[in-house]
């Protein structure tokens, strides 16, 4: 199989009820921070989901946008490491460039109707190949050769992650690296 660059996405989604410590504080800023933004739009009316705030109001498009600085500090936590992609020795390696927070559903008057999701952009990876259910990368270089030994990770595809993008590499040969 010739290698290719991928960028992956993971879309980590968070619901009402999370129980891991990082997820249910993403979870409750996020919704704290929907409520105060979401009144620019809601005040005089009686919507209160989020639907309805974009189906009436197409400015409110906007709300995933102006709650996202709520949860940035939680996200810079990660330290640029995708959270729940394991490796085959159960370590975390996947790092991202970018991430995109997004309100799946909401309601001012509920937080139990509160979902959302990041969605993480992984840095540009060289696929190596397929086994059975799982790739294996390594992080991509541009100025390494084609014959250079480079350290890689195998790990399994999951539900929410995918190949956002694909290229073919320019090969370098041998002496047109370092």
């Amino acid at each position: 199989m010739p290698k290719q660059i991928i960028t992956l996405c993971y879309r980590k989604i968070i619901r009402p009820g999370a129980t891991l410590l990082w997820d249910k504080m993403v979870h409750d800023d996020s919704y704290m921070e929907f409520k105060m933004q979401a009144q620019n739009y809601s005040a005089g009316t009686s919507y209160t989901s989020y639907a309805e705030l974009i189906r009436h109001f197409p400015n409110a498009q906007k709300l995933p946008a102006m709650v996202s600085p709520a949860i940035t500090g939680y996200v810079q936590q990660l330290n640029n490491i995708i959270p729940d992609i394991l490796n085959t020795l159960g370590r975390r390696f996947l790092k991202f460039n970018t991430f995109q927070f997004e309100i799946i559903n909401s309601d001012i008057t509920d937080q139990d109707k509160h979902t959302i999701a990041i969605n993480f952009f992984s840095e540009p990876l060289l696929w190596h190949d397929k086994i059975d259910n799982y790739l294996l990368v390594s992080v991509y270089n541009d100025q390494v050769a084609v014959d250079d030994e480079v350290l890689t990770n195998l790990f399994q595809l999951q539900p929410y992650l995918n190949i956002h993008s694909i290229a073919s590499p320019q090969p370098l040969s041998k002496g047109e690296g370092l």
